[in-house]
């Protein structure tokens, strides 16, 4: 081997000494921030720890008042009962029947202490019920408007304006009662609220 190829060697050698070594220095000069300490774990699990003994105070406000959320709702679901009671045909029977369920239903929750709304919708047939030239239990209803609020009367304006037009005359309605503009769509919308529905 010749003076200058050693000397050539030598120089290679050192060349890729320089190059590889730089990169090991600085892999290793950076570990301390990516290679874990002995301390480091320690203080990982030291956090992991303290956050299973501190309590949540959310979790601590809530059974805290979890009593009052029952009370809540109990509360709101005393303010729940409603009920629609339909009539739509005219038998003295059905509406006597249909002011018994009134009657029983606001008596039941009166004695439970828990209100109660109960509507009684009349169209069709049924209207004869609210009218106040036709009505077999006028003297009833005008009795329960004064003794039983919770109880409210609604007419079907459809149904009284065919009654109109049929008769050639005004239709009267008992003063107790409102007028709607269509029974059945109220109804129907008073289920869409949550409202019970019962026919008698």
């Amino acid at each position: 081997m010749s003076m200058f190829q050693y000397i050539a060697r030598v120089i290679t050698m050192a060349a890729a000494t320089v190059l590889f070594a730089a990169p090991f220095a600085a892999a290793e000069q950076g570990g301390r921030y990516w290679v874990p300490t002995t301390t480091e774990p320690a203080t990982h699990h030291q956090r992991i720890a303290a956050k299973a003994t501190t309590p949540n105070k959310a979790t601590t406000q809530k059974r805290a008042r979890s009593p009052l959320a029952a009370n809540a709702r109990l509360a709101s679901d005393s303010k729940a009962h409603r009920l629609i009671l339909q009539v739509n045909t005219n038998d003295p029977a059905a509406m006597n029947l249909a002011l018994n369920n009134a009657t029983n239903v606001a008596q039941y929750y009166k004695d439970a202490g828990e209100k109660v709304k109960i509507e009684v919708v009349t169209f069709g047939p049924g209207l004869h019920m609210l009218r106040d030239d036709t009505s077999p239990v006028k003297a009833r209803i005008e009795e329960m408007a004064l003794s039983t609020p919770e109880v409210s009367f609604k007419a079907c304006g459809n149904t009284q304006e065919r009654m109109h037009k049929a008769e050639n005359k005004d239709i009267p309605i008992v003063r107790q009662a409102e007028v709607v503009k269509s029974g059945v769509v109220r109804v129907m919308e008073l289920q869409e609220k949550g409202w019970s529905y019962v026919k008698p």
